[in-house]
C-alpha cells in the first residue's frame, strides 16, 4: 500500500513539473522578438494575439493541450467568455491554483500576447 502511494505521489509530481517552462528557448526568443514593440489594446491586439498563439504552443500545451482541451490544466476553449484579456494576463503572470507563475519566464509582451489570443476564445 505504501509503495502505491509513493508511486502515485511521484507520478503527480512529474505530471505537474511538465507544466513548467519549456526547455526550447529558441521558440521563446522568437516569440519575444516578434512581440517587441507590440502594444496591447485595440491597435496591437491582432498582432499580439497572433504571437500569443506561438507563445502558448511553446509554453502551455503540455498542460492545456494543443487544442486548448485541457489535460493537467483546465480546458481553455471558451476562456475568453469567462475572463477578459487583463484577467487572463494576471493569471498567466501570477499563477493560480495549480498553475505556476510565468512572471520572469515570459516577457510582459509574451504574457499580453497569450492573454489577448486566449481572450478571443469564446
Amino acid at each position: 500500500m505504501k509503495k502505491s502511494i509513493i508511486f502515485l505521489s511521484l507520478l503527480l509530481v512529474l505530471s505537474l513539473s511538465a507544466c513548467g517552462k519549456s526547455s526550447d528557448n529558441t521558440n521563446n526568443q522568437g516569440a519575444a522578438n516578434n512581440n517587441a514593440g507590440t502594444t496591447t489594446g485595440q491597435t496591437g491586439g491582432t498582432a499580439a494575439a497572433g504571437n500569443g498563439e506561438a507563445t502558448f504552443k511553446a509554453n502551455c500545451v503540455s498542460c492545456h493541450g494543443n487544442n486548448l482541451e485541457g489535460a493537467v490544466g483546465p480546458n481553455l476553449q471558451k476562456i475568453g467568455a469567462k475572463y477578459s484579456a487583463d484577467e487572463i494576463a494576471g493569471i498567466v503572470s501570477n499563477g493560480r491554483g495549480g498553475m505556476p507563475s510565468f512572471k520572469g519566464q515570459l516577457s510582459d509582451a509574451d504574457i499580453q500576447g497569450v492573454a489577448q489570443w486566449l481572450a478571443t476564445k469564446k
